[in-house]
């Protein structure tokens, strides 16, 4: 019986306006290595189940049994930051239960189906910016000396309670606004043009609503261009925040924020990952 190892890029999703739908990939990563062994077993130094409950698990378990098999995880995607964990559990599980299985499924739509919304695991997989909508993932490449920045609080919020913070229906003139603000972020990506690209970090609907749940990463929204980055958005459910920062200035932008989150977080500069999830035998 053969092995295999998977790695899968961190994701940022909503990327202020786009909510539910853009997502792009953050170089921190997962890292699963799947080999025979005489039973089942998953050995981590991270505090997840070491059972067949465990996400990476049942997601392998959907397109190939784990008997005799041994899981090695390691990961340096905090576990509970909004940064896309569930989804790269997800994604490395599903690659590595395909390759096992000499399956031909399709992981995206079965990645979808586990987590429930589209746009973590499609940067998850396919690296860079992704639009999802109507089931599809549409990537573009992360422009040349854009960087990102991210602030990891200690603290976490447990995505249950920020969807709960949403309103079950959005005033039509916010609607609008997240249109017009997600059109912009994508030209401005597409084009590599940076003033569009802050303006079009822009959001009404999600960020505000549940700032009472992360008060201190929200308030440093209004800081950002401050400290020298062209904006920052609250990374999925939060509480971590992406800053989005020209290549020449993350490094002041770092040091800024430094002594701005001591004590309550820590500051990584991490880049746009232009590269999806990968998985080779062993």
């Amino acid at each position: 019986m053969e092995g295999c190892r998977v790695r899968v890029p961190a994701s940022s999703a909503n990327l202020g306006p786009g909510f539910d739908s853009f997502a792009a990939a953050v170089a921190l990563h997962l890292e699963v290595e799947v080999s025979p062994a005489e039973v089942f077993s998953l050995e981590t130094d991270l505090d997840l189940p070491k059972d067949r409950s465990n996400l990476i698990v049942r997601s392998f378990e959907r397109l190939h049994p784990a008997d005799g098999l041994q899981f090695r995880v390691r990961s340096e995607i905090p576990l509970s930051g909004g940064l896309g964990s569930s989804a790269a559990a997800i994604v490395a599980g599903l690659l590595a239960g395909r390759m096992l299985s000499r399956s031909e499924a399709e992981v995206f739509e079965l990645a979808c189906e586990l987590e429930g919304h589209p746009d973590n695991v499609a940067a998850a997989l396919r690296g860079g910016f992704v639009i999802c909508a109507d089931g599809r993932a549409h990537r573009l490449d992360p422009p040349a000396g854009l960087d990102a920045v991210l602030v990891i609080p200690v603290e976490a919020v447990r995505t249950a309670a920020a969807r709960a913070a949403l309103p079950g229906e959005i005033p039509v003139g916010e609607a609008v606004f997240n249109t017009a603000h997600g059109a912009l972020l994508m030209v401005g990506l597409a084009q590599g043009e940076w003033e569009l690209v802050g303006q079009g970090l822009a959001d009404m609907i999600h960020q505000r609503r549940r700032a009472h749940l992360f008060p201190e990463s929200f308030g440093l929204l209004d800081e950002a261009v401050s400290l020298g980055a062209l904006g920052a958005t609250i990374s999925g459910a939060g509480p971590s925040v992406l800053f989005w920062c020209l290549a020449e200035r993350s490094a002041d932008v770092v040091e800024g924020l430094a002594g701005r989150v001591e004590g309550w977080a820590r500051v990584v500069r991490v880049g746009f990952e232009a590269g999806g999830a990968s998985a080779v035998r062993l």
